[in-house]
């Protein structure tokens, strides 16, 4: 079974920063990628940014300039560098993981969430 572990969430001030974690853990064959997803009350959960094997990313439009998402193969671990802030980006995020395991089946993955409140 894999595990992912999320930190790094909290209150922030508009124009603040915050930079979220996710660890995956157990019996992982390979990582194909790791992405970051969001869910505020009323909405349905998209996609904040992503990266595959190779580094290339994609982002949602509402925070191309202001997210950076990168990783750390050797640690299985994908992070989320949250600048600029904005009330708007008030949510619950989610990390992601599409992996090979120990079954050599491709299984995606998510964490259990961790809020991300932004204050104007």
């Amino acid at each position: 079974q894999v595990q992912l572990v999320e930190s790094g969430g909290g209150l922030a001030q508009a124009g603040g920063s915050l930079r979220l974690s996710c660890v995956a853990s157990g019996t992982i064959f390979s990582i194909n990628s790791m992405g970051w997803y969001r869910q505020a009350p009323g909405t349905q959960r998209d996609l904040v940014a992503s990266i595959i094997r190779s580094g290339s990313t994609n982002y949602a439009d509402s925070v191309k300039g202001r997210f950076t998402i990168s990783r750390d193969n050797a640690k299985n671990t994908v992070y989320l560098e949250m600048n600029s802030l904005k009330p708007e980006d008030t949510a619950v995020y989610y990390c992601n993981v599409h992996l090979r395991d120990w079954s050599s089946r491709f299984v995606y993955y998510w964490g259990q969430g961790t809020q991300v409140t932004v204050s104007s």
